[in-house]
């Protein structure tokens, strides 16, 4: 024979389903769905951090609270993941942009990415690796040098277009200066032959 206070409340929650009150409560449902819909379309233009993301939908107007507890399932699900998108995005734009490390850490800090998953994401880069992105920087700048400089102050201004396309990148002034320098000889003795 079935438990009589189980078959309560088994009956209870099924009038409580029924009612549209207890497990399921379809105003806050209705509430939260342009919230939801709102952030899965940006989510499905790009990976986005949490920060980002509530930025974006509280300047839509939507009210912070719903947009918060939009942002927590969208986390709870793995749909918002800050580690993976530092991780992704550290990857991307240092092999594609050639951005320093330093560079990459100011862009996920202004993105509202916290610290640890900041290094975490950066840990990837390792020194040699930024040296070689920088040089291939200004390799590419040294190549729109067409002709041999013809005096110090040419050869300086060649140098400070390639140094300034590697500061752009946010790499440190010492390593820029000598792979510039390195560069410009390079493409001078290139444009000397």
């Amino acid at each position: 024979m079935p438990d009589p206070d189980k078959v309560a409340r088994l009956q209870a929650a099924l009038d409580a389903y029924e009612s549209g009150t207890g497990l399921f409560d379809r105003e806050r449902e209705e509430a939260l769905a342009p919230v939801r819909k709102r952030a899965l379309g940006l989510l499905d233009q790009r990976a986005r951090s949490r920060s980002e993301l509530r930025e974006r939908l509280i300047k839509a107007e939507f009210e912070p609270q719903l947009v918060d507890e939009v942002i927590d399932g969208l986390a709870g699900s793995g749909l918002v993941n800050d580690a993976q998108f530092a991780h992704e995005w550290v990857r991307q734009r240092a092999a594609r942009r050639g951005k320093s490390a330093r560079a990459l850490d100011m862009e996920l800090r202004d993105k509202g990415v916290a610290g640890a998953d900041r290094t975490a994401a950066l840990e990837q880069i390792s020194e040699d690796d930024e040296e070689r992105t920088a040089r291939a920087v200004a390799s590419k700048a040294a190549r729109k040098v067409r002709t041999a400089p013809a005096d110090r102050a040419e050869y300086d201004k060649y140098l400070r277009r390639i140094v300034g396309a590697l500061a752009r990148r946010g790499f440190n002034q010492g390593m820029a200066l000598r792979i510039a320098r390195e560069e410009l000889d390079a493409r001078i003795a290139e444009r000397e032959q």
